[in-house]
Formats: C-alpha cells, structure tokens, sequence
C-alpha cells in the first residue's frame, strides 16, 4: 500500500493490487467472450467501485487512447511510405485526418494491441468514472483524464462518419456514456475546465441523426443524435 500526493491531496493506491486488476479484466472480458457486451461491461464496472478500481478505469481510458493514437500515426507514416502524401495525426481533433485519408485508413478499435475493447473495458471505465467524477478528479489529474474521454468519442464517431462502422446499441451506448461523463468531469473540476476541443465544436454545430440498429440483427432500434446530444450536456 502507498500513498500518493497529488498537488494537496493523498491518494491511497496499491499498484499491485492495480495491475492484478488489470490483467483480470483483460483476460476475463472481450470479444472472446460469449456473454453481450453489455453484459460484461456491467460486471467489469462493478469490479471498479473502490480507488484501485477508479485508478484502474483511468488508466483503461489513457491506455486505449493511446494505443489508437500509435495505431493512426503507423497508418499515417504507412500511406507517407506508399504514397508520399503527409497526414498530421492531431490527438485533439481526428476529423481532418479521417477527412483526407477517410477511405484508406482502418479504424481498428476493435483489434488495438493491450486486450481492451471500447464495448466492455472501455465503457465500464467511462461509466465508473463518470458514476464517481468528483472523486475521479481527486485521484488523478483530471486535464488528460478529460482529454482521454474527448479522444475516444472523436474516435467513436469519426468510425461511424469516415470509417464504415455500423452505428449499433453498445457503440450508440458508448457514445452517449462519454457525453456525459465529459460533462460531469468539467463539472467536478477544481478549476475552469479547458475549452471543448475542435471535434466536439463541430459536431455540435450539426443535427444529424444516424440510425441505430440491434447488436445481432439487420433492423434499426432506435436513433442517435451526437451534435444534439453534445450541445444539451456540454453547453448546460
């Protein structure tokens, strides 16, 4: 057991508590596994519910985000190679790049290397941070931890928009779960929260509704509006 300081405040943490924790989760949960994904995110947050298992979810967030971080910047020097046309990989704005180089880019978040998928490990850890974000902010510092939840939603709808991904329940689920976690960690922030980044500006410039559709069948169950969805929990 150890403790922590950050800036006034101690943190209690056990790293190897945290680690044995992790690689449970990776193990234990994914595609690998028969059960839904919504299933399994449920059981994943509720092994999340103390500080280890907070620290934990950050720390699923950061690790996701930056592994399809590596994954873009490979593809971008790739098409460098092939083709000798430079693509910028900005972390705070995916659009541009999905924009120019939309149609020969993969968007892998299903397969990142590390074991975490954005349906399971992923949205249990937004939902526990967003479930305890006063705490969350206490915890770690909650600029990058904020910054990693705006990337993965860049990400999440930059698939549906550039990436031939279907909108379907746990990606419409997951999508709506960053939403508002992002607003309850700007709303728990000691301090001014940084401004909202350039893809979360344009989209909530927009009022596009995309179909959503049933995790197993070919048949719409509902609809999801991201711009619309942003501008009522961010803009309140």
């Amino acid at each position: 057991m150890r403790w922590f300081q950050l800036g006034k405040r101690r943190v209690e943490q056990d790293p190897a508590r945290q680690e044995a924790l992790l690689r449970d989760l990776r193990q234990r949960f994914g595609a690998h596994v028969p059960a839904p994904f919504g299933t399994q995110a449920e059981a994943v947050a509720g092994l999340l519910t103390d500080d280890d298992g907070l620290i934990v979810a950050t720390r699923i967030l950061g690790e996701f985000a930056d592994a399809a971080y590596g994954d873009l910047f490979t593809q971008a020097g790739e098409l460098y190679r092939r083709t000798g046309r430079g693509f910028a990989v900005d972390r705070r704005n995916y659009r541009p790049l999905w924009q120019t180089a939309g149609p020969e880019l993969r968007w892998s978040l299903f397969e990142l290397p590390g074991g975490l998928h954005p349906y399971v490990q992923v949205a249990a850890a937004v939902t526990v941070v967003g479930a305890q974000a006063k705490r969350s902010v206490r915890v770690t510092d909650p600029e990058p931890l904020l910054a990693h939840v705006f990337e993965v939603l860049d990400l999440t709808v930059a698939g549906w928009e550039y990436g031939r991904v279907r909108v379907d329940v746990d990606g419409a689920a997951l999508a709506d779960r960053l939403i508002a976690t992002a607003r309850d960690l700007r709303a728990a922030m000691p301090d001014e929260p940084p401004p909202l980044p350039p893809p979360v500006r344009e989209l909530m410039r927009r009022n596009n509704t995309v179909d959503v559709y049933a995790p197993t069948e070919h048949r719409i169950a509902g609809a999801f509006n991201p711009g619309r969805t942003m501008r009522e929990s961010l803009l309140a």
